[in-house]
Formats: C-alpha cells, sequence, structure tokens
C-alpha cells in the first residue's frame, strides 16, 4: 500500500484521499477530531478500508478513537465499508438517513441492486459489505443535529441523487460535506459532472436541493469526489448547466434510438472532449469516469425519463 493521502485543511478537519482503484482524488473521507472524539464523514467501499486507517493514522490518531461514522448516502462507494468499519472500531457509531439505515442494518437488498448494475465487478469494485448492528445506528432526519470533532453540524435532506441523501452543515464555519449533491469535481478543475446513477435520480429534487443549499450561502464546500473549493456560488451554477445541458441531449437522443449504449459512446466522446478544452489535456478524462462513469449517468437518465412517462400516462 502506498504512503496515504492525508491533508490537513483546517484545524481539527483532514481530507483522507482513498486512492481509489489506483487513481488519486477520486473519493475522500473527512476526518473531524477534537479531542477524544473522532468522526469519519463517509466510509468509502471496503476495498480502500486499509487505505482509509492509514490515512487517519497518518494524520496523528488512533483508528479505535472513532466514535462516529456518518455517510451522505448509502451507495457503496460512499458506506460500502461501514459493516466492515464497526468490526474494527469498537467505539463508532454509524449516522445515516433513517430511510437508508433498514439497507446498512439488512443490505441484501442494497447488495442486489448494485449487483444489477455491477455485475462481475462487485467484488472488484466495493469488496465486501457486512450488515451494521442496529444497536449501532443512528438515524437522522432533516434538520438533525450532532456533534463532531468539536464541530456542530446540521444534517439537511437533500435528494436527487439518492432519495435518502444527507448533506451535513457546519453553520459555525459555512462549510457543507455535500455528498453527491455536490457532484463530482476532481483536481480542482473548473468543470463540474453530475452523477446522475441509477435507480433513485430525480432532476426535479436534485434541483430543489441545489437551491435549498445555494441559499445557504456556504463558505466552502467538502465533496466527495473530491476536496474543497470556496468557490460554491460558481460550482453550482456550472452543476446546473452541466447537468441541464447533457440531459437535454441525452433525452433527445434516446428518442431517435433506444440504443443505450450508442449513446453512452456519444456522449464520452462529448464529455472527454469538455474535459481536454477546459484543463488543456486528458489527464483528468481517466479520473472522472472512475468517479462517475459515463455508463451510469445514460442509464440513470434513462430510467428518470421512463419514470417520468409512465407518470404521464398514467395521469391520461
Amino acid at each position: 500500500m502506498a504512503e496515504p493521502r492525508v491533508a490537513q485543511l483546517e484545524p481539527g478537519l483532514w481530507l483522507i484521499d482513498h486512492d481509489f482503484l489506483d487513481v488519486p482524488g477520486t473519493i475522500a473521507s473527512y476526518l473531524l477530531a477534537a479531542d477524544d472524539d473522532l468522526t469519519l464523514i463517509e466510509t468509502g467501499p471496503t476495498t480502500t478500508v486499509d487505505t482509509l486507517l492509514a490515512g487517519v493514522r497518518a494524520a496523528g490518531f488512533d483508528p479505535e478513537q472513532i466514535t462516529q461514522l456518518a455517510v451522505t448516502h448509502i451507495h457503496l462507494d460512499h458506506a460500502g465499508a461501514s459493516g466492515v468499519l464497526m468490526r474494527r472500531l469498537p467505539r463508532a457509531r454509524l449516522l445515516v438517513h433513517r430511510v437508508g439505515a433498514p439497507h446498512m442494518i439488512e443490505p441484501s437488498k442494497l447488495l442486489a441492486s448494485a449487483t444489477r448494475i455491477y455485475g462481475d465487478d462487485m467484488d472488484r469494485l466495493w469488496g465486501e459489505v457486512l450488515p451494521v448492528p442496529e444497536e449501532r445506528v443512528v438515524i437522522l432526519d432533516d434538520g438533525s443535529c450532532f456533534s463532531a470533532g468539536g464541530r456542530e453540524l446540521t444534517a439537511l435532506h437533500t435528494p436527487g441523487h439518492a432519495s435518502h441523501h444527507l448533506a451535513y452543515l457546519d453553520p459555525a464555519t459555512g462549510g457543507v460535506f455535500t455528498g453527491d449533491v455536490g457532484a463530482v469535481r476532481l483536481d480542482r478543475a473548473a468543470y463540474v459532472r453530475p452523477p446522475t446513477v441509477p435507480p433513485e435520480f430525480d432532476l426535479e429534487l436534485w434541483r430543489q436541493s441545489v437551491a435549498r443549499l445555494r441559499a445557504l450561502q456556504p463558505r466552502r464546500l467538502f465533496l466527495t469526489h473530491f476536496g474543497a473549493f470556496d468557490d460554491a456560488q460558481w460550482h453550482f451554477d456550472d452543476l446546473l448547466l452541466r447537468l441541464g445541458n447533457w440531459m437535454g441531449w441525452v433525452e433527445a437522443r434516446l428518442a431517435e434510438t433506444p440504443d443505450t449504449a450508442a449513446v453512452t459512446e456519444e456522449l464520452r466522446r462529448r464529455g472527454d472532449s469538455e474535459i481536454v478544452a477546459l484543463t488543456g489535456g486528458d489527464a483528468l478524462v481517466w479520473p472522472y469516469e472512475v468517479a462517475t462513469s459515463y455508463k451510469m449517468t445514460v442509464d440513470g437518465m434513462a430510467r428518470y425519463f421512463r419514470k417520468r412517462q409512465r407518470a404521464a400516462a398514467a395521469a391520461g
């Protein structure tokens, strides 16, 4: 295992790079620490647990000091290691939205859904997913507050990427841990890609969630994919512009052909060209694909369009 990539962002706050699939800068956890109170925001997948815990040590702490794991939602790149970590961190509890909690306690449905999407790649990508003991789960709702490493965080229900998605606001500093509602932005690039993955992507709800976060006038965004950004209003603008542009384009192409694989390859050419044009090279093309693939983007949009069409037909 390579030396862990850890960066202190603020007093009591560290970013830990999971080095997912040996690609740095694609999945982050955030360590909040004060005295003997350690909280991790996002667990990442089980495939990177050793890297995560090495990062905690590199920040100067014993992982057994960790008291809380707070996940923004239960997708495996954000919460997949929760059960495994519970076995290795005797003091830790899992903080999760009420709707996501049952799938952490009994992950069979979560795993069945993920297997339909990832197939034979499940183990390579995510590793073992174990149940979290029910007595160690803390339910969060919209507006729930909790202490984390000397900070008082507020959970904000922010659906759109997932129905049970939470962002975590630190009112004292104006920081927001966005999970995936803040989308994907790598290596400080001026390029925000929306992860519109199946099965729960919802355009209207995502726009409402972004509007809610924008209204808070956040000082800093802490993205799981990836890092801290101080230009929140520009970031939200770029997210909404690309989300709307890609949605319109994919919908038009799918109306011409039902071949999602062909549309995916067209979007790949389009998106990769955007990255090269905006960053001056192709170094981030693969990391963006690792963080949120074109296939998942198109599949999530296609499912959303089908659901909308069924709803319109049922309404008559």
